[in-house]
């Protein structure tokens, strides 16, 4: 089983990853391996102040000797440099402490919520964890369940194709990923893309926040991940509360569901064929590479929703949960649009639920181990029953 836990909170002294369930014997590299991606999620037009201060970098402490992991749990830190300009009020020792506390909550925020969960009166102690700091945290756990697919064939991407009410032809946005890399916004679209810079300007000038939505996608995933047999079990329902798990994740879309929701059967289903030397197969993938909630062959897809971000640079008005009086909510520093962001944790997020899929129905204590099981199931797929 693979399985990770974070822990730390956005002004602390850094983030920790424990990732484990990792077979023994995969080449994995701080620097190769999950710096990219960390690269990538601190990128895209629209980030905040706090992308100026960090430049995040994670380290392997635990569970890697030579290159190579040892089977092991896998221990990874990001510290966190902005601690410097935060160690008192975010110190762990009571002695020195000096509180400084947010009582004006955010709307759409987990502000208040956390506080009335929690009985808490200080804001502070829920925003450190809610924050999506901790995304940074999830996508370093990413880059090691993504070199784990690679071995097994497997590569995971994303492209933006909405940003507040600029939309991209998704054709075009998707087409090219380097020209995805290359985007400020993350699409491929360029005429689209401009529009979207555009547009978080505009909402920067208006001191507020824009969402949008992404679109990620695994290739070349193995047919037969997952279960129809458990609820828990179903790959599309694993898929969906990993990406609503994202900060500022409201809404996930399997394929092309809202088409789908809106169109006979006829119009939708993906049909099946058997060419010999290819196999089993489908003519359409507008289920995104899942049927009754395992994978059929075809690569995995969803398009990931977010919502603006809820701190904006002219507050709306809230309430102090110490006074119940009517006031502006706190601002925290905070960023104009995450959605290019979004969708490079959105990737690390399903590269966690696909590794964990095959690990689980190949198993294999050892990266040789696993890819003969894989090889050997593989070579099953493309016969006649």
């Amino acid at each position: 089983m693979l399985r990770y836990l974070t822990a730390g909170e956005s002004h602390g002294p850094q983030l920790t990853v424990i990732v484990e369930g990792i077979p023994a014997g995969l080449e994995l590299d701080a620097t190769r391996d999950l710096q990219p991606d960390l690269r990538r999620r601190q990128g895209g037009h629209g980030r905040g102040k706090r992308q100026q201060i960090e430049s995040d970098s994670a380290t392997i402490t635990g569970g890697v000797r030579g290159g190579r992991s040892l089977g092991s749990p896998i221990a990874l830190t990001i510290v966190n440099r902005d601690w410097d300009n935060w160690k008192g009020p975010m110190q762990v020792e009571a002695d020195g402490f000096t509180k400084k506390s947010v009582t004006r909550v955010r709307p759409g925020h987990a502000d208040l919520a956390g506080l009335l969960k929690f009985d808490l009166d200080d804001a502070r102690d829920v925003l450190e964890r809610a924050s999506a700091r901790e995304t940074a945290a999830r996508v370093a756990a990413g880059g090691v369940a993504r070199a784990l697919l690679a071995v097994a064939g497997v590569s995971v991407t994303s492209h933006v194709v909405r940003i507040g009410g600029v939309v991209a032809d998704e054709l075009v946005a998707g087409s090219d990923t380097a020209a995805v890399e290359e985007s400020p916004v993350r699409c491929a679209d360029p005429a689209a893309g401009a529009r979207m810079v555009e547009a978080i300007d505009a909402a920067r000038a208006a001191g507020d926040t824009l969402g949008g939505t992404a679109v990620v996608a695994a290739h070349h995933v193995v047919a037969g991940l997952g279960s129809y047999a458990q609820w828990d079990r179903k790959l599309d329902g694993r898929i969906a509360q990993a990406m609503c798990s994202i900060p500022s994740v409201k809404g996930v879309e399997l394929g092309d569901a809202l088409i789908a929701a809106a169109s006979p059967g006829s119009a939708v289903h993906d049909r099946p064929a058997y060419t010999p030397g290819r196999g089993f197969h489908h003519l359409s993938n507008r289920q995104g590479g899942l049927s009754g909630g395992v994978s059929n062959g075809e690569d995995v897809w969803t398009r990931v929703h977010f919502k603006p971000i809820s701190t904006l640079l002219t507050p709306l008005r809230s309430v102090d949960v110490r006074t119940g009086e009517e006031t502006n909510a706190h601002y925290e520093r905070s960023d104009i649009c995450v959605v290019p962001a979004g969708a490079v944790v959105a990737e690390a997020m399903l590269a966690l639920v696909l590794a964990a899929a095959f690990l689980e129905k190949f198993g294999g204590d050892s990266v040789g181990e696993f890819c003969r099981n894989i090889a050997s199931y593989r070579a099953t797929l493309g016969r006649l029953r």
